[in-house]
């Protein structure tokens, strides 16, 4: 696989995402817009195929809304995302079980080296068309909002911090009357970027309470577990006294919401906050031009960014076996990036559409899928 540095960074706007994707088709109008990889707001017309695909839960309502869309404008078009993890959506690919997949974090560079069976070469397309804040969501009946700075974080769902009346919570709470009641931090049961995304974020701001390696699978054992964001937010939803991460668009409704301490201020969630983690983030290097992946260090929010933001990837094939399959990969990818795609998923999820700047480049990693 030959490899390049990547080139500079536009700033981004964040994209949020809920439930699951599936072949339905909603009412938005049929579209004329080309299907070349250019920077159409409009969807692709005249797609055909089908495609299957899993992956990141985070997405799945974001990808639901995608997928009618488009099919919408290409009746004669079928795509399946089914919400597996982004730990089986890898898996997935790899082994040929997807056409194409949404995960929370990107293929590391040495998993390159066993090939990917859906592809017909080793390189691959990996496009950032979703960033969501992560939220950190309790249930305590009457208590909306907390302050807790990234230690106390770290210590609570490292099992250091026990129960809700602690002093570590209650002198960044003042005025709050926490109970006496034992804290249940709720974490996934599957790998999942955004568990990745939150221990590395715990890693970089308080090392010296979380000192577990970062990874997509949660380290410590004996603990309250959930399957999907789905799972975190019904556990979280249901269970007094619990605490979880997950994507920020699927926090129960009734849950309270954790404002993050950064340099000396708690930011609350919000798709504005994160993007600003994003767009001081650059690309990593050792990639190809077309694999658009992000090195985003949390220790580096400042200014009212959010710290805890998750990078969802679609990921593809530059080849495939199938040209008709190419296509249709290449034509969804591009709506997924385009104006109106990014407005589907934000008026679906509540999320910033991706900047103008990086639709530019994501397009550009988009047109290197060989369709003929």
């Amino acid at each position: 696989m030959k490899l390049s540095r990547l080139s500079g960074i536009a700033a981004i706007g964040a994209v949020a995402a809920l439930t699951l994707a599936g072949c339905a088709a909603n009412e938005a109008p049929a579209s004329d817009a080309p299907s070349d990889g250019g920077s159409s707001s409009e969807a692709p017309a005249g797609s055909a195929g089908t495609l299957g695909a899993t992956g990141a839960s985070s997405q799945a309502a974001a990808q639901a809304a995608l997928v009618a869309t488009f099919q919408t404008n290409n009746p004669d078009a079928t795509v399946n995302y089914e919400s597996t993890g982004s730990g089986t959506g890898r898996d997935n690919f790899i082994a040929g079980a997807s056409d194409f997949i949404g995960s929370d974090r990107a293929f590391e560079v040495e998993e390159f080296e066993g090939g990917f069976a859906t592809c017909a070469s080793d390189s691959i397309v990996e496009i950032p068309t979703y960033i969501s804040p992560v939220a950190l969501a309790f249930n305590l009946p009457e208590i909306d909002t907390l302050n807790l700075d990234a230690a106390t974080i770290a210590g609570i769902f490292a099992g250091e911090i026990t129960q809700w009346n602690d002093e570590a919570i209650a002198s960044q709470n003042e005025g709050v009357e926490l109970p006496d009641l034992a804290i249940t931090p709720v974490n996934r049961s599957d790998a999942s970027g955004t568990t990745e995304t939150f221990v590395s974020y715990l890693a970089a701001t308080a090392p010296d309470v979380w000192t577990y390696e970062v990874g997509d699978e949660w380290p410590i054992d004996g603990t309250e577990r959930a399957q999907g964001t789905q799972g975190i937010s019904q556990v979280v939803g249901s269970s007094e006294g619990t605490i979880g991460y997950l994507d920020a668009s699927q926090a129960p409704e009734d849950a309270g919401q954790v404002a993050v301490g950064v340099d000396g201020e708690y930011v609350p969630y919000s798709s504005e906050a994160a993007s600003k983690l994003i767009e001081n983030s650059d690309l990593e290097d050792g990639r190809e031009d077309q694999d658009l992946v992000f090195a985003v260090d949390p220790a580096s929010a400042s200014d009212g960014a959010y710290p805890i933001a998750l990078v969802s990837y679609l990921i593809g094939c530059v080849e495939y076996e199938d040209a008709e399959k190419a296509q249709l990969v290449k034509d969804y990818f591009t709506f997924v990036a385009s104006e109106e795609g990014q407005q589907v998923a934000a008026d679906e999820a509540g999320s910033a559409p991706i900047s103008e700047g990086l639709r530019e480049q994501v397009n550009a990693a988009i047109d290197a899928i060989v369709t003929e």
